[in-house]
């Protein structure tokens, strides 16, 4: 079976038919997607902008929405894991939009792949335990920064790669760089995540939870979110 590595920009020059995608954005929609799941929401619903995110409040929906690594006002949450721990979300549905992950999850459902899946370091052993299940090619999907390569996405890609190599056979370049990457900082993943510019946003901006460090847990988390029509849910 063979495995590539797409970013958002560059996804249309690609077929995904009868593909499994797994969309990554570590820092921190598919992170805080898989807390969800874990804490017990039933659905979430990945919209385009936080104005038709806003449509399914009278819905019985949760509202989260995130713009440039800050919650946007009006919502009841944003984007950090930390948020999303809450008990009191089990069995809620949320509608969702942050500025990469849900652009990724909807662009990627409109050219018809076999299967969408999220990936974070938290459920990493776990998805790729499905991957391997699957059978089918493999596109990883890193949702980057505005179109933007960034960092902490591509050493994760190394990271499933890393436990695929048995099966998959990496074809393209960027999947070969990302797999040489994970290898060479797997033993201090953080060190090097705390560099990337989106690591120092968030720093940038005080915010008061550590959410690099939460978002690059290993295997905590044994849930993995994928689409079933115009919803995430775990089955």
């Amino acid at each position: 079976m063979k495995l590539y590595i797409h970013t958002p920009a560059l996804l249309p020059l690609y077929d995904l038919s009868d593909k499994v995608v797994v969309v990554i954005d570590i820092l921190r929609a598919t992170t805080t997607m898989c807390v969800a799941f874990q804490t017990g929401v039933s659905k979430i619903l990945p919209v385009s902008t936080p104005e038709e995110c806003l449509l399914f409040k009278d819905f019985d929906f949760i509202i989260a929405a995130e713009r440039n690594a800050q919650k946007v006002g009006g919502f009841d949450l944003g984007n950090s894991p930390f948020e999303y721990e809450n008990p009191i979300l089990a069995g809620r549905n949320i509608a969702f939009t942050t500025t990469n992950g849900t652009k990724a999850i909807k662009m990627a459902k409109e050219m018809n792949p076999a299967s969408i899946l999220i990936g974070s370091f938290l459920n990493l052993s776990a998805l790729c335990n499905q991957i391997i299940a699957s059978k089918k090619d493999l596109v990883l999907l890193c949702a980057g920064w505005k179109d933007k390569y960034n960092l902490e996405d591509t050493l994760y890609a190394g990271a499933v790669i890393n436990q695929l190599l048995q099966t998959y056979e990496m074809r393209d370049d960027a999947a070969l760089c990302a797999h040489a990457l994970y290898t060479q900082h797997a033993g201090d993943l953080e060190a090097l995540v705390r560099k990337s510019s989106h690591a120092q946003r968030f720093t940038l901006l005080h915010l008061q939870t550590d959410d690099v460090k939460y978002c690059l847990q290993i295997d905590t988390c044994k849930v993995v979110p994928q689409m079933d029509g115009n919803f995430l849910r775990v089955k």
